[in-house]
């Protein structure tokens, strides 16, 4: 049975191992694989055969398991007596007290939101349901977000406004492998989530035809039928030419836009300003790539034929959507993709490429600022009410909407901001952009608390390090990037010392005052009560069990009925506004919050390589991946690094407004001469975010991570 546990027993009636089916830590694909645990502690990943991955696993997968017994794992809680003494060891009891204290304590002073709580993607969703329900419960304060801020809230933004849900893929991955026609944009899937290239290579088997939108000619790109590779900053014009183009050729499925989408006139009429000529200026894009790209997403020579309609799947992903103006970006494909029909029709649609392990229930489940569970917002009174009585509060108890991520960040330690923090499954201090200037607001803090499992940077400045439970040593769910709900199961418990989250929260509200039993440590009673709370809700889990997950390969939501199927397709009757149509949203291009100037010459994009992860928290313990990715470089074009007077491998330093980095130069052809690019796993001298450009974007509230204007020097 998929999920299930087994043991195996000695001859002398001894345990010789113990497996179990479970998902990758990583990213969001969430693969499937099986753990070994043998008699002398070794635990050992072996392949499982998952609809996402069938069997297959990256690097990163294969060497998870690593990261268990590291001799760098925390195993005791740390203190700091005070500002600029070292982390001691000390009791969990001295630990706790010590943050309800100071949590007392900055409360009676300051209020109820000067303590705020920051969250992160990679947590189990009964985790990220505990976290907001500790927020607005115990602590009653509204200051909590998290990190996938940074990741999914302009595509989640986006869908809603023109879907009325967002749900990173509202078909199941499998119909990328069976596209006619694939449209990548701002996705380098063959080193970010390896696995999925799988489906890039069914589809390019079958005859179909990869496009990919990227200013870097990256691993996915070198897969690419047809390679777009627009300046820094400009998807958006080039997805109002493709819907010129095919307005132009008569290409708008005119039927599907009358019955089944509202507003198409007012966004026909911002794309007319759109022609090919002017957008190949303003990106660099040969008209005949617009043509051709319209062309093979209109469904090519199928259309003058008797055949049934192409297969066509969009996908968005960070390189698009991590912009101050990400929201109206991905509205421009969705734009495209509604003029030709696709959401909906089997086989076809649109979709973004989540990031993160739980990126997509991380955002449904309440740790967001303005949310509550079931993908409610928090300033609804009918699902005020609801959530309440679930908690048992009183509606007027529940804290309003905070602000977002990088808001709340900068306010941290300043008159008006929270004083204290408590920090779960993040590490802002690399991941955070403009990442100088979040260090130094952490370090005003009069309480920073970090839950981990190894000292990262941000656990290094805390005050408080609770060591935490790894991945296989927890139960619980996590959500992947097609909003299939899948069981983590623990394969042992987390070792002498080290405690759950869940069981963290627990303890710390029952010593806040909170009554024993409402911040249940059980994963399973948390799901159950997460159940509860999500029923009626968008993201509706109130159908989904433990033993359903276990029974299947996972349950997508919505699911409001245990006894009713799940939805692997969504949008083939009706959207999830109140009138069941989508939404045209017209957006015009507009430059990047920060242009190229005499000072800074040169766009700075950024992203991720194939052995290592997010901050690199994790991935740079492990041997082999910090073999395959030892730090941090730079992408230079040689025509810019001859001119630079650098040559492959020099140190250079990339300076922006806000700070600098340092790292080897490498020089690549594979870049556009105008553009540098950085990955962002690492921290000292290496952090790109030193350079980043905390510019928001004004819905999702998104950081411009994806450029900003720098210089490059040889150091």
């Amino acid at each position: 049975m998929p999920g299930s546990v087994q043991v195996t027993i000695g001859p002398t009636g001894g345990s010789v191992d113990r497996t179990v089916a479970t998902h990758c830590p990583y990213c969001a694909l969430q693969c499937g694989m099986r753990l070994r645990a043998s008699a002398d502690g070794g635990v050992q990943v072996l392949p499982r055969q998952f609809p996402t991955n069938q069997g297959g696993l990256c690097q990163k997968g294969w060497t998870a398991a690593e990261l268990l017994d590291h001799p760098q794992r925390l195993t005791t809680p740390l203190v700091r007596d005070r500002p600029g003494a070292e982390l001691r060891p000390a009791s969990w009891d001295e630990a706790l007290d010590r943050i309800v204290a100071d949590v007392t304590g900055i409360q009676q002073a300051h209020g109820r939101d000067a303590v705020a709580m920051f969250g992160g993607g990679g947590l189990t969703n009964e985790k990220a349901y505990a976290l907001g329900k500790f927020a607005r419960v115990a602590l009653r304060t509204r200051n909590i977000d998290y990190n996938g801020r940074f990741c999914m809230s302009s595509a989640a933004a986006a869908g809603i406004r023109a879907f009325g849900v967002d749900r990173g893929l509202p078909f199941p991955m499998a119909d990328v492998g069976t596209a006619d026609t694939l449209l990548l944009v701002g996705a380098n899937v063959a080193e970010t989530m390896p696995p999925f290239a799988r489906y890039l290579t069914e589809m390019k088997q079958r005859g179909g035809t990869l496009i990919v939108i990227d200013p870097r000619r990256t691993a996915t790109a070198r897969l690419a039928d047809l390679h777009l590779q627009p300046t820094p900053g400009t998807d958006l014009a080039v997805a109002n030419a493709l819907l010129h183009v095919a307005l132009r050729e008569g290409w708008v499925d005119q039927t599907y836009v009358t019955e089944r989408t509202t507003g198409f006139d007012t966004v026909r009429a911002t794309v007319a300003g759109y022609w090919p000529a002017r957008v190949e200026r303003l990106t660099g894009v040969p008209i005949g790539d617009l043509e051709a790209a319209a062309r093979a997403l209109a469904g090519g020579d199928r259309r003058a034929t008797d055949a049934p309609p192409a297969k066509v799947v969009i996908l968005t992903a960070r390189g698009a959507e991590q912009h101050a103006k990400g929201v109206d970006t991905v509205s421009a494909y969705v734009n495209l993709a509604l003029a030709l029909g696709l959401p909906g029709r089997p086989g076809s649609g649109y979709g973004c490429l989540t990031g993160q392990g739980n990126g997509q229930g991380g955002r449904e489940h309440g740790q967001k600022a303005d949310q509550l569970p079931g993908y409610r917002r928090i300033d609804d009174p009918a699902a005020r009410a609801h959530v309440a009585g679930v908690w048992g509060v009183d509606p007027a108890d529940l804290p309003g909407p905070g602000v977002s991520a990088y808001e709340l960040l900068d306010a941290l330690g300043t008159p008006a901001g929270p004083k204290a923090l408590l920090v779960f499954g993040s590490n802002p201090v690399v991941s955070a952009p403009r990442a100088g200037r979040v260090q130094r607001r952490l370090a005003d803090l009069d309480l920073l608390v970090v839950a981990d499992f190894v000292l990262s940077e941000t656990a290094a400045m805390a005050d408080v390090v609770l060591p935490t439970a790894q991945w296989a040593e927890e139960d619980g769910t996590m959500t992947n990037l097609e909003g299939r709900v899948l069981r983590r199961h623990a394969l042992r418990p987390p070792p002498p010392g080290a405690r759950t989250d869940l069981a963290v929260l627990a303890d710390l509200a029952q010593r806040l005052g909170c009554p024993a039993g409402q911040f249940p440590a059980d994963p399973a009673e948390v799901f159950t009560e997460l159940r509860r709370a999500s029923a009626g809700g968008v993201a509706d889990y109130a159908g989904v069990t433990w033993e359903r997950i276990d029974a299947a390969d996972g349950v997508f939501w919505p699911c409001p009925d245990p006894d009713r199927p799940d939805t692997p397709r969504m949008f083939t009757e009706r959207f999830a506004t109140p009138d069941g149509r989508a939404r045209f949203v017209p957006v015009e291009h507009r430059a990047a919050a920060e242009e190229v100037c005499a000072d800074y010459p040169l766009y700075l994009t950024t992203g991720r390589v194939l052995a290592q992860y997010q901050s690199g928290a994790q991935t740079r313990r492990i041997a082999p991946l910090r073999g395959a990715a030892p730090e941090a470089f730079v992408e230079l074009h040689p025509d810019l690094a001859a001119r630079l007077g650098v040559a492959d491998g020099d140190p250079v330093t990339v300076t922006s407004r806000r700070g600098e980095m340092r790292a080897p130069a490498r020089l690549t052809e594979s870049i556009r001469p105008d553009t540098v690019f950085a990955p962002f796993h690492w921290g000292g001298a290496g952090r790109i975010n030193s350079v980043t450009n905390d510019a928001l974007d004004p819905t999702s509230r998104m950081p411009e991570f994806k450029i900003c204007a720098v210089r490059v020097e040889r150091a």
